[in-house]
């Protein structure tokens, strides 16, 4: 990953910290992507002077190619856009093309845009990859946890006597915890900044993971689990929001595949369970080690986020809180990493958004809590519902996102239980070992399910809504095939092969879901979407600890159902995003 021993962390960026990294607008080297979507917009319209802007059919463009640095430098005689004029006549474009955002934008809004033409001229580079790997560990930790304390259940329940059913609420405390994590630390960021929150996530996961391994009693077990989900429920808005604002555009796709960590979450949680909880420890302590030993590992992923990676804060926030010099310093210093140039400065800022000593851009909390909540207001949830095909969508895919969220804990957060209860070829009861042996193997299968949607989703004729589709319902159909024999490799066989879809369903259901809605109300709906799908999960847990105990597969019929009934909702949806531009 490149990283280079320790560095300060509370280090603030400045310009004087890195040099010969700016250069002249009319040096300035633009990313090849970055080109080619430039053309692509105003190929046969008409520039603001009365020239056709960068169309590649006509004679006034002209392109050629840095072998050095392998990027396009665009000079137009018409329409240039390495002048300030240039580039306010993009963001010009750019805020013609959210028609919805409507009215003038702010001083803060116009900087921003600014800045994230700079990143993408940047492009990806050794600091991108490094923060993937980094905001890969909060997908990690998020998976390590929820299945781990799921692993722990049959242990807890023997320890302090709890019954397998009530024993299932140690899931509902974690879902409590990340419910709130969730919410504080995705307001949290925009208050105290994206640097703190990102290690405070991992933080609070790694010292609470390890506290819970000397629970004294089962209450003190959910209570402790509740407290780490707390950081570990705000690693997903956290990690993928300061992940996306370093993000160059035309990498978009590179948020999709964070999701792949998660399945990787529960591969580790599966095999340090098999070592662990696989019947090695007669005094059933095994889980203890098991819990101290993913509390460390999450404490060791903070230790590497916080001293051996110097992550910049978030240039948008910077410029929330009126330190815009500071802004324009990370900028620089992501270029530095990159090994690349920018052409960013304060003059530039100022020239296109207006001088910063005129106008202040410092947001009191209240101020950014007041901006939060107006996300969820009518006026940012209307637009939503502005057509039919829009409405629909919106409406399908936060009902799939809540029955999913239901339906995957149902049976994920219970499934060493379910396991637990096969017979063996002798038709007697299963070992340990051989419970935590084949949820292994369940976890291994289900790896590459991430990796494989990455690809199919561009599939013609089948795309993002095929591929969700058809993986959503074998998924159903599996959970149901699950429950026709109590042969534990019947169940292995059907929940391996459940694994591996439900890893593709839920892969391409974090890509369609920001794809699909305009980038002005894209936060809201997937906020939103968010919110049911914890909302959701919180309730899984209540529902497998109440239902009747006659049946001991009525969670998993429950599962399956809600699984299938997303299926159904998936057909419906009118809106295909492969190949299609976002917004």
């Amino acid at each position: 990953m490149g990283f280079m021993g320790f560095t300060n962390p509370f280090h603030k960026a400045s310009v004087t910290d890195y040099v010969d990294v700016v250069v002249p607008l009319a040096q300035a080297i633009r990313h090849p992507t970055v080109a080619a979507e430039h053309a692509r917009r105003f190929s046969g319209q008409t520039s603001p002077e009365g020239s056709h802007a960068d169309d590649p059919k006509k004679d006034n463009t002209h392109a050629s190619k840095d072998n050095e640095k392998g990027v396009m430098r665009i000079n137009s005689s018409g329409y240039s856009p390495y002048t300030v004029e240039g580039i306010r006549a993009e963001i010009n474009e750019d805020m013609a093309l959210n028609t919805s955002a409507g009215g003038e934008e702010s001083q803060y809004e116009l900087k921003s845009r600014v800045i994230n033409k700079a990143i993408q001229d940047i492009g990806m580079g050794r600091y991108n990859w490094q923060l993937f790997i980094l905001c890969g560990f909060g997908w990690f930790a998020d998976n390590l946890w929820l299945q781990g304390v799921a692993l722990t259940l049959p242990s807890l329940s023997k320890e302090f006597g709890i019954s397998s059913t009530h024993v299932r609420y140690t899931t509902c405390s974690l879902f409590i915890g990340l419910c709130i994590g969730a919410s504080f630390w995705g307001i949290g960021s925009d208050i105290m900044g994206r640097r703190l929150a990102f290690n405070m996530t991992l933080f609070l996961a790694g010292t609470f993971g390890i506290a819970a391994g000397a629970a004294p009693s089962w209450i003190g077990a959910c209570g402790l689990f509740a407290a780490l989900g707390v950081g570990v429920g705000g690693n997903l808005p956290v990690d993928g929001a300061l992940f996306l604002e370093f993000l160059p555009n035309a990498s978009g796709g590179l948020l999709t595949l964070l999701s792949v960590w998660w399945p990787v979450g529960q591969l580790v949680a599966s095999l340090i369970a098999w070592a662990f909880l696989g019947g090695n420890f007669s005094n059933n302590d095994g889980w203890r080690y098991f819990i101290y030993t993913m509390g460390a590992i999450t404490f060791c992923m903070f230790l590497a986020r916080f001293a051996l990676f110097h992550l910049f804060e978030s240039p948008k926030f910077l410029l929330s809180r009126g330190r815009q010099a500071e802004a324009v310093a990370v900028v620089h210093g992501m270029a530095f990493k990159n090994r690349t140039t920018t052409w960013l400065t304060e003059e530039i800022l100022n020239e296109i958004g207006g001088d910063f000593a005129v106008e202040t851009l410092t947001l009191t909390p209240f101020e950014v809590v007041k901006r939060k909540l107006a996300s969820f207001s009518g006026e940012r949830i209307g637009p939503l519902f502005r057509d039919k095909k829009l409405g629909w969508t919106t409406g399908l895919l936060w009902f799939c996102w809540a029955s999913i969220g239901m339906g995957y804990p149902l049976f994920n957060a219970f499934l060493p239980q379910y396991l637990s209860q096969g017979k063996g070829s002798s038709g007697g009861a299963i070992t340990a070992y051989e419970t935590y042996r084949n949820y292994a193997i369940t976890s291994v299968v289900g790896v590459p399910g991430s990796i494989i949607a990455c690809y199919t989703v561009d599939i013609p004729y089948i795309g993002r809504k095929g591929t969700m589709a058809i993986s959503t319902c074998l998924s159903g159909i599996f959970l149901f095939l699950f429950t026709i024999s109590a042969e534990s490799k019947t169940q292995l066989a059907f929940s391996s092969v459940e694994a591996f879809f439900q890893n593709i369903m839920y892969g391409v259901l974090y890509a369609y879901t920001p794809e699909v809605f305009p980038a002005p109300n894209r936060g809201t709906a997937t906020g939103i979407s968010s919110f049911l799908n914890r909302i959701a999960g919180l309730c899984a847990p209540i529902i497998a600890a109440n239902i009747p105990s006659t049946n001991p597969n009525a969670p998993v019929f429950v599962s399956g159902a809600l699984i299938l009934a997303a299926f159904v909702a998936m057909c419906f949806l009118p809106i295909e995003t492969r190949g299609r531009q976002k917004l």
